[in-house]
């Protein structure tokens, strides 16, 4: 568990729930699996299996829910980071912009 000494003004909630990214960047608009690690109020971070995304692409977020009583997720953001986790994966993380 993450502790207040991680110096973010919002607490993350651990998900491990798979979600779609439709990346919107200069080359193309495409939708990837993921798998959302953790969301807050102001952010999410995702392992994808690609090598990387570029900062300051936008990405729209959908996280189907399994409950009739939570509604599904649907965000737009921004990623701000991506670090390499595997060769062939990284991790994002992204600044919400909307959320619907």
């Amino acid at each position: 568990m993450l502790g207040y000494d991680d110096k973010r003004n919002f607490f993350r909630m651990m998900l491990n729930s798979p979600c779609e990214l439709t990346v919107h960047d200069d080359e193309s608009t495409r939708s990837i699996p993921a798998v959302c690690k953790d969301i807050s109020a102001t952010g999410m971070s995702f392992e994808v299996e690609e090598e990387s995304v570029e900062i300051g692409t936008r990405v729209d977020v959908a996280i189907e829910s399994t409950s009739s009583q939570i509604p599904s997720l649907n965000a737009k953001a921004k990623v701000v980071r991506c670090d390499s986790s595997t060769d062939s994966s990284c991790i994002i993380g992204v600044e919400i912009s909307e959320m619907n």
